[in-house]
């Protein structure tokens, strides 16, 4: 391990290190420095001193990252580049470094850009320990919060790391499809590698297949990655094919459901290291589901309970805070003989509905224990005359069963009959939503403004109820509001929902499961049965047949069918 602040002139680097993997391009050590260096020459004559910090490239970020800080300017990153959100921060950075800047740096005959470090003083490039970097999280309300650390703290934490899977890792190449603009990507894809001297790979990786290909251009690696698309690989074409199998994956930013983990230790003999933590904390637990569901501290991190009138909020006494003091977390947990700790929901969502208290992390945590349940959020919802709490939730594979024997109505009352044994009927959720998986935005992370717009009206004028996985098809159940513009005029005194509305919702809905049929060639065998009145709540069931270029589909109002087709589409140029 090298500290990171010694990183651009520590002696023990070789300028046959690979630092950054691009298919059979290699980035080595003397590239990296020499980028790096040079882009710490020109930021020196930049003025200001924080610098908006973005490169979609993993490899061009890290040059520019450790080129600002040698130059004694500080890195602040944005959590995404739109000029919306920079504008939210703009008392936050003075100027801005993107892919676009650090090419015309480069060009720039006043800025080194060559791969070589001849001519570069072998003494440059020392950084202060002390460093500061910003970073940005929403927290539970979206807004961004910055959050200043030292390179001191990361590299703490890169250590801690080390200790906890180096052994592990050995030499492996490390592959992510985690963005490096956020506290996990940025220590496991950047730091983490760099101080250990193992390359990581310049690639962002979408999907098993590609991983597969890199694998085979990296050889041995590890796979940094989040709940939200590692639940998703095990069904994507390629994710038993992966050899060498990776020595690890890693998750991050929100528990992963246990089947999922469950089938990751079927495939690879076990479920991915899951890490706790936060912006603000760092690393705090981790756990590996195919051994225990409950938190193990990370070496050196210190964790407690609170006192129980505050909540038992788990606190924090860790060197990756930059004190010594405790941090209190907003989660609850509690904690087993072997110091080890279960997280019982968060402490700063508690809400008042018709004067009772009620936490809507524990309302989650209390769906989490239902068999039918894989995962769930909540959200206050406003509007009308009163509050009322709504349940978002992703079933588990007996939830399948269960939704389509008995349906979603009776589903539902079966879940607010299981929160009935902990909470008192007027808390408990209204209005619920059942999805194929929680909205996550780039970083893995589920939005309370995102899981909110689950009870609005989509664009298209419906409202989605549910939606989930049949034999060999896919279903979903909607509510047609009465107030639809669609019913204007179609017809005066007996509004019907025109037949060209439902084509066109099922062309939306099949093409979002199946991208191929964006190459529409037609509609055929199209036949509707039955009117469909404002207030309707639908059920519409699409059956993909792939050899043949075919999505047959059916709606139905209860038992009655109302329309029915099948779409025909190209095959894709």
């Amino acid at each position: 391990m090298i500290a990171l602040h010694e990183l651009l002139v520590a002696p023990r680097r070789e300028t046959r290190d690979a630092v950054c993997i691009d298919g059979a391009n290699v980035k080595r050590f003397a590239a990296f420095r020499a980028r790096a260096l040079g882009i710490a020459a020109r930021a020196r004559r930049q003025p200001g001193e924080r610098f908006v910090l973005w490169s979609d490239d993993p490899y061009a970020f890290a040059c520019a990252l450790f080129g600002l800080l040698s130059a004694g300017k500080v890195p602040v990153i944005p959590a995404n580049p739109t000029s919306g959100y920079l504008a939210e921060l703009r008392d936050a950075y003075d100027a801005v470094l993107d892919d676009g800047d650090l090419a015309a740096w480069c060009a720039d005959a006043g800025a080194p850009s060559h791969d070589e470090p001849d001519e570069l003083d072998e003494h440059a490039g020392a950084i202060d320990a002390n460093a500061s970097l910003t970073l940005f999280t929403s927290g539970s309300s979206g807004a961004p919060k910055a959050v200043h650390k030292t390179l001191a703290q990361f590299d703490a934490e890169v250590r801690t790391l080390e200790a906890e899977w180096g052994a592990l890792l050995g030499d492996a190449s490390v592959l992510a499809s985690v963005p490096h603009h956020h506290i996990y990507g940025l220590l496991f894809r950047v730091f983490w590698p760099l101080a250990a001297g193992r390359a990581f790979d310049r690639a962002t990786c979408a999907d098993p297949l590609q991983l597969r290909s890199r694998i085979a251009q990296c050889g041995a690696a590890v796979v940094v990655s989040t709940p939200a698309q590692l639940s998703r690989w095990p069904d994507l074409p390629g994710f038993a094919a992966l050899s060498p199998a990776p020595r690890a994956f890693f998750s991050s930013g929100g528990p992963l459901p246990f089947e999922a983990a469950q089938r990751y230790a079927d495939t690879f003999a076990a479920a991915p290291l899951e890490v706790y933590g936060s912006t603000e904390t760092g690393g705090i637990a981790w756990r590996r589901q195919s051994e225990t569901d409950a938190w193990t501290p990370m070496r050196r991190i210190a964790v407690r309970a609170g006192a129980a009138h505050e909540g038992g909020a788990l606190e924090v006494r860790s060197p990756h805070l930059g004190h010594d003091g405790w941090h209190r977390t907003d989660d609850k947990a509690v904690f087993d003989e072997r110091g080890r700790f279960r997280l019982q929901g968060r402490l700063d969502r508690v809400v008042k509905l018709d004067g009772k208290r009620v936490s809507l992390g524990e309302i989650e945590s209390r769906l989490l224990l239902h068999p039918c349940v894989a995962e769930a959020r909540t959200v206050l919802l406003e509007g009308g005359s009163r509050q009322r709490i709504g349940a978002l939730v992703v079933l588990s594979a007996q939830g399948h069963e269960t939704l389509q024997r008995d349906g979603r109505v009776q589903f539902v009352k079966a879940l607010r009959r299981h929160l009935a044994a902990w909470f008192d009927a007027v808390v408990l959720p209204r209005h619920w939503r059942i999805h194929r998986a929680l909205p996550v935005d780039a970083r893995g992370k589920v939005q309370a403004q995102a899981v909110a717009r689950a009870f609005a009206a989509r664009e298209e004028g419906f409202e989605l109820l549910a939606e989930w996985d049949e034999a060999q098809g896919r279903a979903f159940e909607l509510r047609v509001p009465p107030a639809l513009v669609h019913f204007a005029g179609h017809f005066p005194g007996l509004p019907i929902l025109p037949g060209v509305v439902q084509v066109d919702w099922t062309l939306r809905f099949a093409r979002e499961w199946v991208p191929g049929l964006c190459a529409l060639a037609s509609v055929e065998q199209l036949k509707f049965a039955a009117p469909v009145p404002p207030g309707a709540v639908l059920k519409l069931t699409l059956m993909h047949d792939a050899a043949r270029r075919r999505v047959s589909f059916a709606w139905r109002l209860g038992e009655r069918g109302c329309a029915s087709g099948v779409i025909v589409y190209r095959e894709a140029a």
